[in-house]
């Protein structure tokens, strides 16, 4: 299931970052597990995946193997 907000910032982000989302994406229903991960909140079984500039915040339901997309926020550098 993909949150409604996430939904909004995927259609937000500038299209070179759309097209690694788009290929994501789907590989967090196959292996939640997979890519650049980390866990950060062990009690909600919270998780966050970097895909280029963008993070995508997911749940993981182990009981049920679901995986819910919460959020997506795209990362911005504003070093010199």
């Amino acid at each position: 299931m993909i949150a409604g907000r996430a939904q909004k910032q995927f259609a937000k982000a500038p299209a070179k970052n759309r097209r690694q989302l788009r290929n994501a994406l789907p590989a967090r229903e196959e292996n939640p597990f997979s890519g650049n991960i980390v866990r950060l909140n062990a009690e909600r079984s919270a998780w966050r995946r970097r895909v280029g500039d963008c993070r995508i915040f997911f749940d993981v339901h182990p009981d049920t193997g679901g995986v819910d997309i919460v959020d997506i926020a795209r990362r911005i550098s504003t070093a010199c």
